[in-house]
C-alpha cells in the first residue's frame, strides 16, 4: 500500500473476532498506527470488561483513543469523530497509515463519511426528560417513530436511542433517514475496509470464552473499584455490557452465574447486530473468515 494523505485502512467486525491483533500485525507490515472505534476502550480504569490490549500487547504500535477519559466523561460519536480525524492528521504528518480498528460501526462510518452533528440544537429539558425514562419505554416510542432505525440501533445502546428520538423531536424526521442521506455523501476518505468474521457457533463459542476469561481476570474487582472511586451505576459508561450485569451482582439482583450468562447473552447478541450492521451500512467492505483467512492475504 502506498501512502496517500487521504487514506485510511479499517478493520471492523463483531466482538471477539481478533481485530486488535489484525490491526497490529497489519501496524507492522505498512508502517501504521492505531486507532481505537470503540465505545468503552476509551475510559480509564475499564479495562478487562472491555477486552483493552495492555501496552506489552501492543507490540510498540502507538494507539490512539483508548484508556484516555473517565468513565464520567462525555464521549460520543461526535466525540470521537472530531478527535480521530485530528489524531489521523498527526498520522499523516508522521508519514504513517492510520488504521481504524473496532466494532462500533456507528463511529466509523461517521468518521469515513464525515457526518456533521452539529446542525441540530439539542433540546437539553427533552433530553433531560428521555433520559428519566426506562429504556424499555424509550425503546417503544423510537419504534412508532422510526421503526428501521430499531434494526440498526442496539437496544442498550442508550445514548443512541435517545439521539433517535431527540432528533426526530426536534426536525421531525427520521434519525434511519438522516444516516442513509449521510452515507449517500463521498467518502471524506480512501479507505480500505475488512470485516472479521466467522461462523455464527464459532464466533459464540469465542465469545463465551472471552466473557469467562474477563471473569477469571477480575472483572468483579473491577466494577468494585470503579463503584468505590465514585462513579455511579448509571453512567453511560457503566451500562456497557459486562459492567451492568456485573453491578446487578454486587447488589444481589442476582448470583455470579446468572450475571455471566446474562453477559455471555448480551454479548452474543450485541455481536450479531454487529454483523447486520456491517453488512447494511458498509457494503464494500472485504470480509474475512478469520478461521481461513487473514487480512494480510488481501493487501
Amino acid at each position: 500500500m502506498i501512502l496517500d494523505m487521504k487514506k485510511i485502512l479499517i478493520i471492523g467486525g463483531a466482538t471477539a473476532t481478533g481485530k486488535s491483533a489484525a490491526a497490529i500485525r497489519i501496524a507492522h507490515r505498512l508502517g501504521g498506527e492505531v486507532i481505537s472505534a470503540d465505545s468503552m476502550q476509551i475510559y480509564r480504569g475499564m479495562d478487562i470488561g472491555t477486552a483493552k490490549l495492555v501496552p506489552d500487547e501492543m507490540q510498540g504500535i502507538p494507539h490512539h483513543l483508548i484508556g484516555e477519559l473517565n468513565p464520567d466523561d462525555t464521549y460520543n460519536v461526535a466525540v470521537f469523530k472530531d478527535i480521530a480525524k485530528q489524531r489521523i492528521d498527526e498520522i499523516y504528518a508522521r508519514q504513517k497509515i492510520p488504521i481504524i480498528c473496532g466494532g462500533t460501526g456507528f463511529y466509523i462510518n461517521a468518521l469515513l463519511y464525515d457526518v456533521d452533528f452539529s446542525q441540530n440544537e439539542a433540546d437539553h429539558i427533552y433530553r433531560q426528560k428521555l433520559e428519566k425514562m426506562h429504556i424499555d419505554e424509550l425503546w417503544d416510542i423510537l419504534r412508532k417513530i422510526d421503526p428501521k432505525a430499531t434494526e440498526m440501533i442496539d437496544k442498550n445502546n442508550i445514548k443512541r436511542v435517545v439521539r433517535a428520538i431527540e432528533y426526530h423531536n426536534t426536525t421531525g424526521g427520521k434519525i434511519s433517514e438522516h444516516n442513509e442521506r449521510e452515507r449517500a455523501r463521498s467518502p471524506a476518505y480512501e479507505a480500505q475496509i475488512f470485516v472479521l468474521n466467522t461462523e455464527r457457533d464459532k464466533l459464540y463459542e469465542r465469545i463465551n470464552c472471552r466473557v469467562d476469561d474477563m471473569v477469571a481476570q477480575g472483572l468483579v474487582a473491577e466494577v468494585q473499584g470503579l463503584l468505590d472511586n465514585g462513579y455511579a451505576s448509571n453512567l453511560v459508561s457503566m451500562q456497557g455490557i459486562g459492567y451492568k450485569e456485573i453491578v446487578k451482582y454486587l447488589n444481589k439482583e442476582y448470583d455470579l452465574d446468572n450475571a455471566v450468562s446474562a453477559i455471555k447473552q448480551a454479548t452474543r447478541h450485541f455481536a450479531k447486530r454487529q454483523i447486520t450492521w456491517f453488512k447494511h451500512q458498509l457494503p464494500q467492505a472485504i470480509w474475512i473468515d478469520i478461521n481461513k483467512q487473514e487480512v494480510e492475504d488481501f493487501l
